[in-house]
């Protein structure tokens, strides 16, 4: 306080005398302040989720060990196919090369063309399609696999994903294995028509070859699964689990009520409403999947 007040009478005194012009000279090569400031460290924008069940800002890497289940409201939140796989599978699953089919049969432009559409999908999933085929085992126990794949063009149904189920039918049949389906899709590629509607029948017929075979049929529900998709293999399973609160259903509930003229229940076309009502036989959180999985082979392969 000494120093600060020698200061200020020291600094009138040299205004006096030389000026406004002085005291600024003085006041800026004697008086300079000297502020210590840190540099400001900028975090990484992948470190903190919002939650999108109940909003709450979330530690990415406790999400990840959660295998992205809310640690406060348990949400079940969208989980990308490598993530999935690598809680569900046991190391070592082989991935089954699925047969190629031609990108635009019929030509398809909307706002934009369906071939550029294709393009963008591969660059970002790194994928060829919608669905993947593996071959591997689930807490020591062989299965077969289809996972679909919501960020290829919304887990759409075209005729790769089509092609896909068919091998990993095929593919169960040949090595004696159960099958198990996991979804998560808005239903029927739109870009190719009446050839992505084929496809229900087109798998129908596969996931009945499996049954006559006596192979246990699996589906694992998850959010979202709508449209030609539960129309078909979604809702053939010997045994149906789902995620806790993934939307399953055919039609949009808006269209529904547009459609009908009522107004739906509340919880409509979630897995608990389709549990309640028959259509899903168990709910099964991510982090006991495997172990129910699992069991159920054991039990239904006569273990």
């Amino acid at each position: 306080m000494q120093y600060a007040a020698a200061l200020c009478r020291e600094g009138v005194q040299i205004s006096r005398i030389y000026g406004i012009n002085g005291f600024m000279n003085w006041l800026t090569s004697i008086a300079k302040p000297k502020i210590a400031t840190k540099k400001r460290r900028e975090l990484a924008s992948n470190v903190w989720r919002n939650c999108s069940g109940c909003g709450v800002m979330l530690y990415a890497k406790d999400l990840k060990e959660s295998c992205q289940v809310c640690t406060k409201c348990g949400h079940h939140m969208k989980i990308s196919v490598d993530d999935r796989l690598a809680y569900l599978l046991d190391e070592g699953f082989e991935t089954l090369v699925v047969p190629r089919v031609s990108d635009d049969p019929l030509e398809f432009k909307d706002s934009k063309k369906y071939n550029d559409r294709l393009v963008a999908s591969r660059k970002k999933t790194e994928q060829q399609d919608g669905c993947r085929v593996l071959s591997g085992h689930i807490d020591g126990e062989a299965i077969v696999v289809a996972m679909m794949d919501f960020s290829f063009m919304g887990g759409s149904m075209g005729r790769a994903v089509g092609e896909a189920i068919v091998l990993a039918a095929e593919t169960a049949v040949a090595q004696k294995k159960p099958f198990l389906m996991v979804t998560t899709s808005g239903g029927a590629r739109m870009q190719e028509g009446v050839l992505s509607l084929m496809q229900m029948a087109r798998t129908t017929a596969a996931i009945q070859e499996v049954k006559e075979a006596g192979l246990p049929y699996f589906v694992l529900l998850t959010d979202p699964t709508t449209g030609g998709v539960t129309a078909s293999f979604a809702m053939l399973g010997d045994v149906t689990l789902a995620e806790p609160g993934a939307t399953i259903g055919f039609a949009g509930a808006r269209v529904i009520e547009q459609t009908t003229g009522e107004t739906l229940p509340e919880g409509f076309q979630t897995a608990e409403f389709l549990q309640e009502h028959g259509m899903v036989d168990v709910i099964v959180p991510r982090a006991e999947q495997r172990a129910k999985v699992s069991n159920l082979i054991r039990l239904l392969m006569h273990k």
